[in-house]
């Protein structure tokens, strides 16, 4: 081997490392940025849950004040069928609300990963061309 040919494969290996811990980092950042993104989705999400539970428990103690006053069995059915309808038409919102969410966070969380495989595939694609 003469000393041009150990210089080009050296130049050659140098750069094939410097690619190659510059795509590691590069795909350390995108997890990193994916990491965050989810981490404070789910805080959110987390959040909105526990309002949502406090909420019900407030609404739930009113009820049982509204029962305990009332002054007929018709009165306490009218007042627990009212609360049932209405816990359950909240669940359901809110069960759809916090499932928007997730679907959001899932799909913000993902976007730096699939960039990051996306510009690496089209780096090998050129380098392979």
């Amino acid at each position: 081997m003469t000393k041009d040919q150990v210089e080009k494969a050296s130049t050659a290996v140098l750069k094939g490392y410097d690619d190659f811990a510059a795509f590691n980092k590069e795909s350390a950042n995108a997890f990193t940025k994916a990491s965050n993104v989810w981490a404070k989705g789910f805080e959110a999400v987390g959040k909105a849950y526990f309002d949502f539970v406090q909420n019900s428990a407030q609404e739930s103690v009113e009820v049982a004040k509204t029962i305990m006053g009332a002054k007929t069995i018709a009165d306490v059915v009218d007042a627990q069928s009212a609360f049932a309808k209405s816990s359950f038409d909240k669940g359901v919102a809110e069960s759809t609300r916090l499932s928007g969410m997730s679907m959001k966070i899932a799909n913000e969380a993902t976007a730096p990963i699939q960039a990051q495989f996306s510009a690496a595939a089209k780096k090998f694609v050129k380098s392979a061309a």
